[in-house]
């Protein structure tokens, strides 16, 4: 059953005519887009130029070079932005599970633990949360990017090496690991949870930004996203129909996804909080000679849009 709100529940978000306005939008294969059509969210009084890209670096990327108004993705990738002096602002968090994103191993693997990946090939997305909780994982188990072959790979050709067995060991999140595990057999070695925060960013340009219009398209976008997120949590085997058609995940996978998430999904307004997780990852790439040097990463939030969230 579609999502419906009340007129009024995007009033103030919709009151200019923005009927001459095009946001363009990245997202991900499965989720915002197929998010908002199953909600019935996704007619809206602006155009959309969806555009589809994997990771949140290329949707920082989008932005900085101005061929994105709205993108998202980990407090990782939002961490090498403000190491790169991007063009790019925070806006929102949105808060998904964290049980879809892992360390994963070949089917019949004889690696058990962390401490086994030494000296065998790991799959990983450079400045994406894979990199950071394959890092924290192998920290906690005494060992470093030096002590596998790590190899920097995106999330489909990931896959592919994966399928072909020239990884021992892929860090990656969402679909592609569920269809490791589902295609592939792939094993589990160790979920996300216990080391990363949970946030996820919404990314936006400056311009669109500072456009009152695009403000205003932004601003209605976002609480379309919200309504679906909170719709998704009781609509759940719709959505998840929905993501298989896009994705050519089994619908059953995706339900066990959601049947063994670490929490509901959400889409909240920036807080002080949501600044200070995001400060402990550029932290923790700076203590770890990453960055070069300290990163603030708080001139990188704009907090315009949290009266229109709360």
């Amino acid at each position: 059953m579609a999502a419906t709100l009340a007129p009024s529940a995007l009033r103030a978000a919709t009151t200019p005519d923005l009927s001459g306005v095009t946001l363009r939008v990245a997202y991900y294969k499965g989720l915002h887009k197929t998010l908002l059509e199953t909600a019935g969210l996704a007619t809206t009084p602006y155009k959309i130029d969806w555009k589809e890209f994997n990771s949140g670096v290329q949707h920082i990327e989008g932005i900085n070079v101005d061929a994105l108004d709205f993108g998202s993705g980990s407090e990782t990738s939002a961490a090498f932005a403000a190491k790169s002096g991007a063009r790019v602002k925070f806006i929102a968090v949105y808060r998904e599970d964290l049980n879809n994103q892992g360390t994963f191993v070949q089917k019949d693997s004889q690696i058990r633990k962390i401490t086994d990946l030494k000296g065998k090939r790991v799959g990983y997305v450079r400045g994406t949360t894979s990199h950071y909780y394959l890092y924290k994982q192998l920290a906690e188990a005494g060992l470093s990017f030096n002590d596998i072959q790590a190899v920097h790979l995106a999330p489909t050709d990931g896959l592919s090496a994966f399928s072909r067995g020239d990884l021992d060991a892929w860090a990656i999140w969402g679909y592609n690991g569920q269809l490791a595990r589902t295609k592939f057999g792939a094993g589990t070695l160790k979920t996300a949870v216990g080391y990363l925060s949970g946030n996820f960013l919404i990314s936006a340009n400056p311009k669109a930004i500072d456009d009152p219009l695009r403000h205003a398209a932004l601003a209605d976008f976002l609480l379309r996203l919200k309504h679906a997120y909170a719709w998704s949590n009781t609509n759940y085997p719709t959505y998840a129909a929905a993501q298989s058609r896009d994705t050519a995940v089994p619908v059953d996978a995706i339900l066990e996804l959601f049947n063994n998430r670490n929490q509901d999904y959400s889409l909240i307004s920036t807080s002080t909080e949501a600044i200070g997780s995001h400060q402990e990852v550029a932290d923790v790439f700076t203590k770890t000679g990453v960055f070069d040097a300290p990163v603030d990463v708080k001139p990188y939030w704009d907090r315009s849009f949290d009266g229109g969230l709360a």
